[in-house]
């Protein structure tokens, strides 16, 4: 599972407070113990050179023995043998922590002396647990101030991820370093803002282009249009030859739709969506889709105004229109507006003849007018030989 930016800075605010925690508390509890043997160390001491001196001069002393503080020579039988054979110094007993042993060499020999510590110990152990639950405490502080501050920390990266998420599919100039602070965030923006800068230069000159291509292409294909209509209005020109004319004069007309259709959806400019009459679009698309074909009729059952982007839907209708039929000499193109749907569809054929369309369950079979379709917020579908079905919405 990839953690997103915010859980990772809150799980290294995790992780520092653990460290800082951690060296904390190793820092206090070598300070307890350096104190308790401070303590031993001082008291023991003390007893030791207090009763040495005391024994050396002569003087009464009886060396303590309570419950807390005991004092031995070598000599006496009451000693710990283990005790007798410590070195000189203060440590605590290996069998009783609880237990510090103070073996001193003194004026009058050397003593040893014991004090328990044992509520001393207690405490540490207290302790312990004290600093071991101030540790999962300052986890779970640190993680929350981690969270806390990172989401404040990403509160401009997140502005800016969703200025770039609005950002449409057309190239488009932005100003996005404008609404950050002047740091590396800064930096993104400005990085954002210069490719956009880039691909509106780069999108200026491709409309250019098509501009000047489209300008370029129209001539010629009117040309040969031209020509091939004066060609069939030759009356001396045989049959054979008039159909080549007329399928020559076919061909240039599609060439000239599939331009029209090419630079539709090269266009970046928004789509001039108004109203037009449904039944005149869907009658002019099949009188451009019926073109050269005069055993072909078309009808039309549509009412009411229909809110397209007239250029760019006529040219998918006559498109799609023009691919039912192309393979048809005679029949009845159907053109049918429904409530949500364009249907346009021919007459049922007979057992063994071809179908008059690519079978598709979605797309037109034509990378031109799937990209127009887009464009226009239109899905098509072959739903069955010889019939496309539009979803307008």
């Amino acid at each position: 599972m990839t953690l997103s930016l915010r859980h990772r800075f809150a799980l290294l605010a995790v992780l520092l407070g653990l460290l800082l925690g951690g060296l904390a508390a190793v820092a206090l509890l070598a300070a307890a113990d350096d104190n308790e043997y401070m303590l031993a160390n001082e008291i023991l001491r003390g007893q030791a050179e207090d009763y040495g001196l005391r024994l050396a001069n002569g003087l009464p002393a009886q060396l303590p023995r309570t419950q807390r503080l005991r004092g031995y020579r070598l000599d006496d039988p009451l000693l710990p043998r283990a005790y007798a054979a410590f070195p000189p110094g203060v440590r605590e007993d290996p069998r009783n922590e609880d237990i510090h042993v103070g073996v001193f060499d003194t004026s009058a020999g050397r003593l040893v002396f014991t004090i328990d510590l044992g509520d001393i110990e207690a405490m540490e152990r207290h302790l312990h647990l004290l600093v071991a639950a101030m540790l999962v405490v300052a986890a779970v502080v640190s993680g929350w101030l981690g969270w806390l501050l990172a989401g404040i920390a990403l509160r401009p990266l997140r502005a800016l991820a969703e200025g770039v998420e609005a950002l449409p599919v057309e190239p488009h100039a932005t100003r996005l370093a404008a609404g950050v602070s002047d740091d590396d965030l800064g930096r993104l923006a400005q990085a954002i803002d210069g490719y956009q800068a880039r691909l509106v230069d780069a999108d200026a000159r491709e409309q250019a282009f098509l501009a000047d291509a489209s300008h370029e292409l129209r001539t010629p294909l009117a040309v040969i249009q031209g020509v091939a209509e004066v060609l069939l209005d030759d009356p001396a020109a045989p049959a054979p030859q008039r159909a080549r004319y007329a399928r020559l004069e076919r061909g240039v007309g599609d060439m000239r739709r599939l331009l029209e259709a090419m630079l539709a959806t090269a266009r970046r400019k928004p789509l001039q969506v108004e109203p037009v009459d449904a039944a005149q679009l869907l009658r002019d698309a099949a009188d451009m889709a019926l073109a050269g074909k005069p055993g072909m009729t078309a009808s039309i059952e549509a009412d009411g105004p229909l809110h397209v982007a007239p250029r760019e839907a006529l040219l998918l209708l006559a498109g799609l229109a023009r691919q039912l039929v192309q393979s048809q000499a005679e029949g009845v193109l159907r053109l049918a507006l429904a409530s949500d749907a364009i249907v346009l569809s021919l007459p049922a054929h007979a057992p063994g003849d071809a179908p008059a369309a690519p079978r598709a369950d979605i797309g037109t079979g034509s990378a031109l007018l799937d990209r127009l379709a887009a464009r226009l917020g239109w899905q098509v579908a072959f739903e069955a030989p010889g019939q496309a079905t539009i979803r307008l919405r």
